[in-house]
Protein backbone atom coordinates (compact mmCIF):
# COMPACT_ATOMS: atom_id res chain seq x y z
CA UNK A 1 0.00 0.00 0.00
CA UNK A 2 3.11 2.89 0.83
CA UNK A 3 4.24 1.80 -2.82
CA UNK A 4 0.90 2.90 -4.02
CA UNK A 5 0.85 5.80 -2.02
CA UNK A 6 4.25 7.00 -3.59
CA UNK A 7 3.55 6.40 -6.41
CA UNK A 8 0.13 9.04 -6.30
CA UNK A 9 2.73 11.16 -4.35
CA UNK A 10 5.09 11.19 -7.48
CA UNK A 11 2.17 12.03 -9.27
CA UNK A 12 1.10 14.87 -7.46
CA UNK A 13 4.92 16.02 -7.46
CA UNK A 14 4.49 16.31 -11.02
CA UNK A 15 1.81 18.36 -11.46
CA UNK A 16 3.22 20.56 -9.11
CA UNK A 17 6.31 20.87 -11.80
CA UNK A 18 3.57 21.87 -14.54
CA UNK A 19 1.96 24.50 -12.75
CA UNK A 20 -1.24 22.72 -12.04
CA UNK A 21 -2.67 23.23 -8.47
CA UNK A 22 -3.93 20.02 -7.35
CA UNK A 23 -6.40 21.46 -4.76
CA UNK A 24 -8.45 24.40 -6.34
CA UNK A 25 -11.08 25.65 -4.15
CA UNK A 26 -13.92 25.82 -7.25
CA UNK A 27 -15.21 23.91 -9.62
CA UNK A 28 -17.13 25.51 -12.45
CA UNK A 29 -19.54 22.54 -13.04
CA UNK A 30 -23.07 23.47 -14.55
CA UNK A 31 -24.96 20.08 -14.10
CA UNK A 32 -24.84 16.79 -12.00
CA UNK A 33 -24.67 13.64 -13.39
CA UNK A 34 -28.07 13.07 -13.17
CA UNK A 35 -29.11 16.91 -14.63
CA UNK A 36 -26.51 16.15 -17.64
CA UNK A 37 -27.85 12.39 -18.44
CA UNK A 38 -31.80 14.31 -19.26
CA UNK A 39 -29.93 17.04 -21.58
CA UNK A 40 -30.82 16.37 -25.53
CA UNK A 41 -27.52 15.51 -27.69
CA UNK A 42 -25.39 18.34 -28.42
CA UNK A 43 -26.07 20.50 -25.27
CA UNK A 44 -22.90 21.39 -23.63
CA UNK A 45 -22.34 20.87 -20.21
CA UNK A 46 -19.78 20.97 -17.35
CA UNK A 47 -19.52 17.75 -15.31
CA UNK A 48 -17.03 17.19 -11.90
CA UNK A 49 -16.91 13.97 -9.58
CA UNK A 50 -14.68 11.31 -8.77
CA UNK A 51 -13.20 9.14 -11.23
CA UNK A 52 -14.95 5.11 -10.68
CA UNK A 53 -13.57 3.87 -13.87
CA UNK A 54 -11.16 4.20 -16.19
CA UNK A 55 -10.47 2.89 -19.95
CA UNK A 56 -7.56 3.94 -22.16
CA UNK A 57 -7.66 3.31 -26.07
CA UNK A 58 -4.64 4.78 -27.48
CA UNK A 59 -5.36 7.84 -28.40
CA UNK A 60 -8.61 8.16 -26.54
CA UNK A 61 -9.90 7.48 -22.79
CA UNK A 62 -13.23 6.99 -20.95
CA UNK A 63 -13.67 7.71 -17.55
CA UNK A 64 -16.84 7.44 -15.46
CA UNK A 65 -17.69 10.04 -12.96
CA UNK A 66 -19.68 9.73 -9.91
CA UNK A 67 -21.14 12.67 -7.77
CA UNK A 68 -24.02 12.54 -5.07
CA UNK A 69 -26.80 12.09 -8.18
CA UNK A 70 -25.01 9.60 -9.71
CA UNK A 71 -22.30 8.34 -12.95
CA UNK A 72 -21.95 9.74 -16.30
CA UNK A 73 -18.97 8.23 -18.74
CA UNK A 74 -16.53 11.14 -20.44
CA UNK A 75 -14.70 10.62 -23.41
CA UNK A 76 -11.42 12.54 -23.90
CA UNK A 77 -9.65 12.65 -27.13
CA UNK A 78 -6.07 13.34 -27.90
CA UNK A 79 -6.91 15.41 -30.97
CA UNK A 80 -9.28 17.60 -28.89
CA UNK A 81 -7.46 18.06 -25.77
CA UNK A 82 -4.26 18.33 -27.06
CA UNK A 83 -0.88 18.70 -24.47
CA UNK A 84 -3.67 18.19 -22.04
CA UNK A 85 -4.17 14.76 -23.16
CA UNK A 86 -0.87 13.82 -21.36
CA UNK A 87 -2.17 15.29 -18.55
CA UNK A 88 -4.36 12.32 -18.17
CA UNK A 89 -1.42 9.78 -17.64
CA UNK A 90 -1.20 11.61 -13.97
CA UNK A 91 -4.62 11.00 -13.19
CA UNK A 92 -5.79 8.27 -10.74
CA UNK A 93 -9.00 6.67 -9.78
CA UNK A 94 -10.55 8.34 -7.01
CA UNK A 95 -9.45 11.64 -8.35
CA UNK A 96 -12.03 14.43 -8.57
CA UNK A 97 -11.97 16.00 -11.83
CA UNK A 98 -14.07 18.35 -14.23
CA UNK A 99 -14.80 18.38 -17.65
CA UNK A 100 -16.49 20.61 -19.53
CA UNK A 101 -18.00 19.59 -23.46
CA UNK A 102 -20.61 18.37 -25.43
CA UNK A 103 -22.97 15.13 -25.09
CA UNK A 104 -22.84 12.91 -27.73
CA UNK A 105 -24.07 8.48 -27.90
CA UNK A 106 -21.80 5.93 -28.14
CA UNK A 107 -22.34 3.27 -30.47
CA UNK A 108 -23.91 1.69 -27.61
CA UNK A 109 -26.44 4.17 -26.89
CA UNK A 110 -24.49 5.49 -23.83
CA UNK A 111 -24.78 9.33 -23.72
CA UNK A 112 -21.62 10.02 -22.91
CA UNK A 113 -19.70 14.12 -22.42
CA UNK A 114 -16.50 14.69 -25.07
CA UNK A 115 -14.51 16.74 -22.96
CA UNK A 116 -12.97 19.88 -24.86
CA UNK A 117 -11.37 21.29 -21.58
CA UNK A 118 -10.66 18.99 -18.49
CA UNK A 119 -9.57 20.48 -15.23
CA UNK A 120 -8.36 18.46 -11.96
CA UNK A 121 -10.00 19.31 -9.05
CA UNK A 122 -8.80 17.14 -6.09
CA UNK A 123 -5.41 14.90 -6.18
CA UNK A 124 -6.59 11.24 -4.10
CA UNK A 125 -3.55 10.31 -1.91
CA UNK A 126 -4.48 7.37 -0.65
CA UNK A 127 -6.26 4.55 -3.11
CA UNK A 128 -9.81 3.88 -2.57
CA UNK A 129 -10.91 -0.10 -1.25
CA UNK A 130 -10.68 -2.45 -3.95
CA UNK A 131 -13.79 -2.14 -6.46
CA UNK A 132 -14.97 -5.58 -5.73
CA UNK A 133 -14.14 -6.77 -2.59
CA UNK A 134 -15.47 -2.88 -1.19
CA UNK A 135 -15.63 -2.88 2.44
CA UNK A 136 -16.51 -5.73 4.33
CA UNK A 137 -15.71 -5.58 7.61
CA UNK A 138 -18.12 -4.19 9.92
CA UNK A 139 -15.94 -2.10 11.95
CA UNK A 140 -14.04 -0.77 9.59
CA UNK A 141 -17.35 0.18 8.08
CA UNK A 142 -18.70 2.34 11.06
CA UNK A 143 -15.30 3.22 11.94
CA UNK A 144 -14.53 4.52 8.14
CA UNK A 145 -17.88 5.41 7.18
CA UNK A 146 -16.71 7.89 4.46
CA UNK A 147 -15.03 4.92 2.68
CA UNK A 148 -18.41 2.98 3.52
CA UNK A 149 -20.03 5.04 1.76
CA UNK A 150 -18.01 5.58 -0.67
CA UNK A 151 -18.01 1.99 -1.84
CA UNK A 152 -21.75 0.22 -0.56
CA UNK A 153 -23.93 1.66 -2.27
CA UNK A 154 -26.62 0.23 -0.08
CA UNK A 155 -25.51 2.56 2.54
CA UNK A 156 -25.75 5.25 1.02
CA UNK A 157 -29.28 4.48 0.47
CA UNK A 158 -30.16 3.53 3.96
CA UNK A 159 -28.84 7.56 4.56
CA UNK A 160 -31.07 8.45 2.19
CA UNK A 161 -33.92 6.68 3.47
CA UNK A 162 -32.93 8.14 6.81
CA UNK A 163 -33.29 11.30 6.02
CA UNK A 164 -36.78 11.53 4.34
CA UNK A 165 -38.21 9.45 7.15
CA UNK A 166 -37.27 12.19 9.37
CA UNK A 167 -38.43 14.49 7.19
CA UNK A 168 -41.76 12.41 6.75
CA UNK A 169 -42.02 12.47 10.49
CA UNK A 170 -41.57 16.42 10.81
CA UNK A 171 -44.32 17.06 8.12
CA UNK A 172 -46.77 14.65 9.75
CA UNK A 173 -46.52 16.43 12.95
CA UNK A 174 -46.65 19.70 11.05
CA UNK A 175 -49.41 18.47 9.45
CA UNK A 176 -51.11 18.23 12.68
CA UNK A 177 -50.60 21.11 14.29
CA UNK A 178 -47.32 20.40 16.53
CA UNK A 179 -44.95 23.27 16.92
CA UNK A 180 -41.71 22.33 16.87
CA UNK A 181 -39.42 23.71 19.63
CA UNK A 182 -35.93 23.62 20.42
CA UNK A 183 -35.02 22.68 24.46
CA UNK A 184 -31.64 22.42 26.27
CA UNK A 185 -28.96 19.54 26.04
CA UNK A 186 -27.11 20.86 28.80
CA UNK A 187 -28.99 21.04 31.54
CA UNK A 188 -28.20 21.77 35.15
CA UNK A 189 -30.46 18.57 36.38
CA UNK A 190 -31.30 15.77 33.99
CA UNK A 191 -34.72 14.00 33.76
CA UNK A 192 -37.46 12.60 32.03
CA UNK A 193 -36.37 8.95 32.20
CA UNK A 194 -34.44 6.08 34.11
CA UNK A 195 -30.86 6.19 33.10
CA UNK A 196 -27.38 7.12 33.70
CA UNK A 197 -26.30 11.08 32.47
CA UNK A 198 -22.85 12.05 30.91
CA UNK A 199 -21.53 15.01 33.14
CA UNK A 200 -19.33 17.93 32.35
CA UNK A 201 -18.55 21.38 33.67
CA UNK A 202 -19.15 24.59 32.51
CA UNK A 203 -16.40 26.82 34.07
CA UNK A 204 -18.24 30.14 33.70
CA UNK A 205 -20.86 29.16 35.60
CA UNK A 206 -18.69 26.96 38.22
CA UNK A 207 -21.41 23.98 38.12
CA UNK A 208 -21.60 20.68 36.85
CA UNK A 209 -24.17 20.09 34.24
CA UNK A 210 -25.40 17.03 32.28
CA UNK A 211 -26.12 15.89 28.62
CA UNK A 212 -29.83 15.28 28.58
CA UNK A 213 -31.44 11.91 28.50
CA UNK A 214 -34.89 13.26 27.34
CA UNK A 215 -36.38 16.38 26.74
CA UNK A 216 -40.17 15.50 28.15
CA UNK A 217 -39.47 17.74 31.37
CA UNK A 218 -38.48 20.90 28.80
CA UNK A 219 -41.49 19.99 26.97
CA UNK A 220 -43.83 20.14 29.56
CA UNK A 221 -42.95 22.88 31.16
CA UNK A 222 -44.23 24.39 27.71
CA UNK A 223 -47.01 22.90 27.91
CA UNK A 224 -47.87 24.66 31.31
CA UNK A 225 -46.54 27.65 29.64
CA UNK A 226 -49.72 27.48 27.10
CA UNK A 227 -48.79 25.75 24.25
CA UNK A 228 -51.01 23.34 23.31
CA UNK A 229 -49.12 20.71 20.76
CA UNK A 230 -45.13 20.72 20.33
CA UNK A 231 -42.55 18.54 19.62
CA UNK A 232 -38.80 17.82 19.52
CA UNK A 233 -36.62 15.59 17.17
CA UNK A 234 -33.02 15.57 18.68
CA UNK A 235 -30.10 14.09 20.65
CA UNK A 236 -30.13 12.70 23.95
CA UNK A 237 -27.51 11.09 25.55
CA UNK A 238 -27.37 8.32 27.74
CA UNK A 239 -24.26 6.69 29.44
CA UNK A 240 -24.80 3.00 29.41
CA UNK A 241 -24.66 0.34 27.70
CA UNK A 242 -24.02 -0.33 24.23
CA UNK A 243 -26.04 -3.20 21.85
CA UNK A 244 -27.38 -3.75 18.39
CA UNK A 245 -30.42 -1.51 19.72
CA UNK A 246 -28.59 0.92 22.28
CA UNK A 247 -26.11 3.73 21.05
CA UNK A 248 -25.04 6.29 24.14
CA UNK A 249 -25.56 9.43 21.64
CA UNK A 250 -28.80 8.81 19.81
CA UNK A 251 -31.71 10.86 17.85
CA UNK A 252 -35.27 11.01 19.75
CA UNK A 253 -38.59 12.62 19.03
CA UNK A 254 -40.98 13.91 21.41
CA UNK A 255 -43.79 15.31 21.47
CA UNK A 256 -46.56 16.60 24.26
CA UNK A 257 -50.15 17.42 23.39
CA UNK A 258 -52.23 19.03 25.87
CA UNK A 259 -55.97 18.02 26.43
CA UNK A 260 -55.21 14.41 25.75
CA UNK A 261 -54.72 11.10 27.24
CA UNK A 262 -52.54 8.28 26.15
CA UNK A 263 -55.46 6.53 24.17
CA UNK A 264 -55.78 9.80 22.20
CA UNK A 265 -51.80 9.16 21.38
CA UNK A 266 -52.62 5.38 20.46
CA UNK A 267 -54.47 6.50 17.59
CA UNK A 268 -51.77 9.13 16.51
CA UNK A 269 -48.64 6.66 16.32
CA UNK A 270 -50.39 4.07 14.33
CA UNK A 271 -51.66 6.90 11.68
CA UNK A 272 -47.66 8.26 11.60
CA UNK A 273 -46.37 5.46 11.47
CA UNK A 274 -48.76 4.20 8.21
CA UNK A 275 -48.54 8.41 6.89
CA UNK A 276 -44.13 7.60 7.07
CA UNK A 277 -44.19 4.10 5.70
CA UNK A 278 -46.57 5.24 2.51
CA UNK A 279 -44.13 8.35 2.20
CA UNK A 280 -40.94 6.77 2.34
CA UNK A 281 -41.86 3.04 0.96
CA UNK A 282 -44.60 3.71 -0.71
CA UNK A 283 -46.65 0.77 0.66
CA UNK A 284 -47.46 -0.17 4.56
CA UNK A 285 -46.22 -4.20 3.90
CA UNK A 286 -42.57 -4.45 4.30
CA UNK A 287 -40.01 -7.20 5.47
CA UNK A 288 -37.75 -6.80 8.30
CA UNK A 289 -34.81 -9.17 9.10
CA UNK A 290 -37.12 -12.08 7.52
CA UNK A 291 -40.66 -10.98 8.88
CA UNK A 292 -43.47 -9.39 6.53
CA UNK A 293 -44.86 -6.44 8.69
CA UNK A 294 -47.93 -5.41 8.12
CA UNK A 295 -48.96 -1.88 9.52
CA UNK A 296 -52.79 -1.89 8.45
CA UNK A 297 -52.87 -4.30 11.57
CA UNK A 298 -52.16 -3.59 15.49
CA UNK A 299 -52.73 -5.69 18.18
CA UNK A 300 -53.21 -4.37 21.57
CA UNK A 301 -52.01 -6.29 24.44
CA UNK A 302 -51.86 -5.31 28.43
CA UNK A 303 -48.42 -5.59 30.07
CA UNK A 304 -48.16 -9.27 32.02
CA UNK A 305 -47.52 -7.35 34.99
CA UNK A 306 -43.81 -8.19 35.79
CA UNK A 307 -40.72 -7.13 34.38
CA UNK A 308 -39.27 -10.67 33.82
CA UNK A 309 -42.74 -11.90 32.05
CA UNK A 310 -42.20 -8.69 29.78
CA UNK A 311 -38.79 -9.12 28.73
CA UNK A 312 -39.79 -12.87 27.97
CA UNK A 313 -42.05 -11.78 25.44
CA UNK A 314 -40.18 -8.92 24.05
CA UNK A 315 -39.53 -10.53 21.08
CA UNK A 316 -42.66 -12.18 20.46
CA UNK A 317 -44.48 -8.74 19.26
CA UNK A 318 -43.15 -9.01 15.48
CA UNK A 319 -46.10 -6.97 13.76
CA UNK A 320 -47.51 -3.65 15.24
CA UNK A 321 -48.40 -4.24 18.80
CA UNK A 322 -49.43 -1.45 21.17
CA UNK A 323 -48.53 -3.06 24.87
CA UNK A 324 -50.34 -1.10 27.56
CA UNK A 325 -50.98 -0.29 31.27
CA UNK A 326 -47.33 -0.82 32.51
CA UNK A 327 -47.19 -1.07 36.14
CA UNK A 328 -46.85 1.81 38.84
CA UNK A 329 -43.25 0.85 39.64
CA UNK A 330 -40.53 2.24 37.01
CA UNK A 331 -42.94 4.88 35.48
CA UNK A 332 -42.55 7.63 38.03
CA UNK A 333 -43.94 10.64 35.37
CA UNK A 334 -47.02 8.55 34.00
CA UNK A 335 -50.47 8.81 34.80
CA UNK A 336 -52.05 6.19 37.44
CA UNK A 337 -54.62 4.14 36.24
CA UNK A 338 -58.34 5.29 37.32
CA UNK A 339 -59.41 1.52 37.00
CA UNK A 340 -56.51 -0.47 37.36
CA UNK A 341 -54.66 -0.62 40.66
CA UNK A 342 -51.24 -0.17 40.82
CA UNK A 343 -51.06 0.40 36.82
CA UNK A 344 -50.23 3.49 34.51
CA UNK A 345 -51.74 5.18 31.56
CA UNK A 346 -48.75 3.96 29.71
CA UNK A 347 -48.00 2.12 26.27
CA UNK A 348 -44.82 0.86 24.04
CA UNK A 349 -45.05 0.10 20.40
CA UNK A 350 -42.92 -3.13 19.37
CA UNK A 351 -42.90 -3.77 15.87
CA UNK A 352 -40.67 -6.29 14.63
CA UNK A 353 -39.18 -7.14 18.28
CA UNK A 354 -38.04 -3.63 18.65
CA UNK A 355 -39.00 -1.53 21.15
CA UNK A 356 -40.00 2.00 19.06
CA UNK A 357 -42.01 4.37 21.36
CA UNK A 358 -42.55 4.63 25.03
CA UNK A 359 -46.09 6.90 25.20
CA UNK A 360 -48.21 7.81 28.42
CA UNK A 361 -50.57 9.87 30.19
CA UNK A 362 -48.38 12.65 32.23
CA UNK A 363 -48.54 12.95 35.49
CA UNK A 364 -49.97 16.60 36.31
CA UNK A 365 -50.46 16.54 40.40
CA UNK A 366 -47.58 18.34 41.82
CA UNK A 367 -47.92 16.70 45.00
CA UNK A 368 -47.99 13.23 43.50
CA UNK A 369 -44.87 13.93 41.22
CA UNK A 370 -42.72 15.42 44.99
CA UNK A 371 -44.33 11.94 46.48
CA UNK A 372 -42.71 10.19 43.52
CA UNK A 373 -39.28 11.99 43.52
CA UNK A 374 -39.04 11.48 47.32
CA UNK A 375 -39.10 7.61 46.43
CA UNK A 376 -36.58 7.81 43.47
CA UNK A 377 -34.16 9.92 45.60
CA UNK A 378 -34.23 7.08 48.51
CA UNK A 379 -33.63 4.50 45.85
CA UNK A 380 -30.38 7.06 44.55
CA UNK A 381 -29.35 6.63 48.31
CA UNK A 382 -29.56 2.93 48.05
CA UNK A 383 -26.88 2.73 45.29
CA UNK A 384 -29.89 3.18 42.44
CA UNK A 385 -27.63 4.97 39.58
CA UNK A 386 -30.54 5.17 37.10
CA UNK A 387 -33.38 6.93 39.68
CA UNK A 388 -34.52 10.07 38.91
CA UNK A 389 -33.15 13.03 40.46
CA UNK A 390 -35.59 15.52 42.33
CA UNK A 391 -36.42 18.78 39.92
CA UNK A 392 -37.46 21.37 42.39
CA UNK A 393 -38.04 23.72 39.44
CA UNK A 394 -40.15 21.43 37.63
CA UNK A 395 -42.34 20.57 40.36
CA UNK A 396 -42.84 24.50 40.94
CA UNK A 397 -43.80 24.35 37.67
CA UNK A 398 -46.52 22.28 38.06
CA UNK A 399 -47.85 23.88 40.77
CA UNK A 400 -48.81 26.38 38.03
CA UNK A 401 -50.86 23.86 36.65
CA UNK A 402 -50.43 21.48 33.67
CA UNK A 403 -53.84 20.40 31.65
CA UNK A 404 -54.03 16.68 30.89
CA UNK A 405 -51.36 15.99 28.99
CA UNK A 406 -49.84 12.85 26.47
CA UNK A 407 -46.49 12.59 25.06
CA UNK A 408 -45.13 10.04 22.53
CA UNK A 409 -41.36 9.35 22.92
CA UNK A 410 -39.59 7.89 19.45
CA UNK A 411 -36.51 6.50 18.99
CA UNK A 412 -35.70 7.72 15.70
CA UNK A 413 -32.75 5.52 14.89
CA UNK A 414 -34.36 2.04 15.78
CA UNK A 415 -37.73 3.60 13.46
CA UNK A 416 -34.97 3.50 10.66
CA UNK A 417 -33.67 0.52 11.69
CA UNK A 418 -37.30 -1.27 10.83
CA UNK A 419 -37.55 0.86 7.34
CA UNK A 420 -34.44 -0.15 6.27
CA UNK A 421 -34.11 -3.81 7.38
CA UNK A 422 -31.33 -3.03 9.44
CA UNK A 423 -30.21 -5.41 12.19
CA UNK A 424 -27.63 -3.13 14.14
CA UNK A 425 -28.43 0.66 15.34
CA UNK A 426 -24.51 1.04 14.20
CA UNK A 427 -26.21 0.72 10.59
CA UNK A 428 -28.06 3.69 10.61
CA UNK A 429 -26.23 6.34 12.54
CA UNK A 430 -23.92 7.86 10.64
CA UNK A 431 -20.98 7.65 12.97
CA UNK A 432 -22.02 5.24 15.75
CA UNK A 433 -19.69 5.33 19.06
CA UNK A 434 -16.88 2.83 18.84
CA UNK A 435 -14.24 2.01 21.04
CA UNK A 436 -10.76 4.00 20.65
CA UNK A 437 -8.45 1.89 18.67
CA UNK A 438 -5.79 2.88 21.42
CA UNK A 439 -8.18 1.37 23.72
CA UNK A 440 -8.78 -1.34 21.92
Amino acid sequence: MSELVAARRKKLEALQKQGINPFPSKSARTHSAKHALKEPLGKEVTVAGRIRGWRSHGGSAFADLEDGSGRIQVLFKKDELGKAFETLELFDIGDFIEAQGTLFETSTKQKTVQAKVVTLLTKTLHPLPEKRAGLKDHEERHRRRYLDLMTNPETRHTFELRSKIISSMRRFLDFHGYLEVETPILQPIYGGTLARPFTTHHNELKQDLYLRISNELYLKRLIVGGFDKVYEIGRDFRNEGISTTHNPEFTFMETMRAYADYKDNMELVEEMLRAIAKDVLGKLSFTYQGHTIDLSIWAKVEHPGTEAEFEAREKEWIQPTIVHDFPLEGSPLAKRSSTKPNRVERFEVFIGGLELMNVYSELNDPDELKAHFKEQAQLRKEGDLEAHPTDEDFIEAMTYGMPPTSGVGVGVDRLVMLFTDSPSIRDVILFPALKSKKND
